[in-house]
Parts: C-alpha cells; structure tokens; sequence
C-alpha cells in the first residue's frame, strides 16, 4: 500500500509511536524502581526485627544468668578449688610413719635401736631419738641414716650422744643419742609422693 499522506502527518506519526515506545520504557523503569523499593524497604524492616530479636534474646540470657548466681557459683567454684589445694598442702606433709619406721629400723647398726620420733613443727624432719650398746654404735646410726643408698633422709646431725651406764633405763643399751633428720625431696615416706617412681 502507498502512503499518500502528506510528510507532517508521517512525521507526527512516527514520533507518536516513538512516544507511546518511550512511555511504555517509563513506566517499566518506574514499576522496577517501586519493587526494588519495596524490596530494599522489605529488607530493611526483616534486619530491624532480627536485630531487635537478638537483642531481646540477650537481655533474656543475661536476665537468666543473674537469676542462676553466677557470681555466687563462681565463688563456690573458688571455694572448692581453695580447700583442694589446702587438702593437697596437708598430704604433702603427711608422713607415711609405718613404712618410715620399718626403713630406719632395716638401716639400725647392730648394737642401737630407735627409742623415739618426733615430727618437727615445718614437717621437713623429724627428731629422732635412739640407743646404743657404745659410742661407736651410736656414731654409726647418723652414718647409716645419712647414706643415700637408704633412701631415708638428705641430712642427719647428731644432736648430742650421751654414753653412761649408770643412769640408763636400760643397761644393755646405755648410750642414747639424739638426731635431727631431714627429708629428701622426693623421699617415699611422704603420702603425696607414693605415685611417684621409686
């Protein structure tokens, strides 16, 4: 078909249609622009009631921690761990007398025999008291009390040794001597070092 229309009305044509294309453009831009709007707005109020969610979940948490004591848990947590370490100072002194007897009664020189044993006041050693049949018996137990191969103490000093028959308890034994031991580090007489290896 031939246009015979005159070139104005063609022209007026062609830009109508390009308006009613432009405008068709307009209003998807505009449509897009409202649901990128709803879909920032939507976003924005789900972060706002999450945030106010997790925070209402924290004052709940902390609300039940106050409820639950903590503090007061903590402090019976110290409590306990405070009489632990005392009751672990009170084994660490704690001597093991039955097998610490039968020790330095195994090391006695023939001759001599332990009369008394007293613990010292820091328990680091004791005071130990024994007789013997002569000076020399007498000497020998601080000899034999000392030797490491014994495993008794770390140190043995002789008090005082006193030899007459006349006024001794007992006559076959008239020498009484006095000794100050000390223990060894990691002897085994003490309770809390019976784990460890011998």
């Amino acid at each position: 078909m031939i246009n015979l229309l005159p070139p104005e009305i063609k022209s007026n044509y062609r830009y109508a249609r390009r308006s009613v294309g432009l405008r068709k453009w307009v209003i998807a831009f505009a449509v897009a622009l409202v649901g990128l709007g709803g879909l920032a707005t939507y976003g924005l109020l789900t972060f706002q009631q999450s945030t106010l969610q997790y925070s209402n979940q924290v004052a709940a948490a902390e609300e039940q921690l106050q409820k639950d004591k903590l503090n007061q848990t903590k402090k019976q947590v110290q409590d306990v761990s405070s009489s632990l370490k005392l009751a672990v100072q009170v084994l660490s002194n704690e001597v093991l007398f039955s097998k610490l007897i039968s020790q330095i009664g195994a090391v006695m020189p023939q001759g001599a025999v332990l009369s008394a044993l007293d613990i010292n006041k820091n328990n680091t050693g004791l005071d130990l008291q024994a007789r013997a049949v002569n000076y020399d018996a007498a000497t020998q137990i601080q000899v034999n009390l000392t030797d490491p191969a014994n495993r008794v103490f770390a140190k043995v000093d002789i008090v005082n040794i006193t030899c007459n028959s006349q006024q001794a308890q007992d006559a076959s034994y008239p020498c009484l001597v006095q000794l100050r031991a000390l223990f060894n580090a990691n002897n085994q007489f003490l309770f809390i070092n019976q784990g460890a290896k011998q």
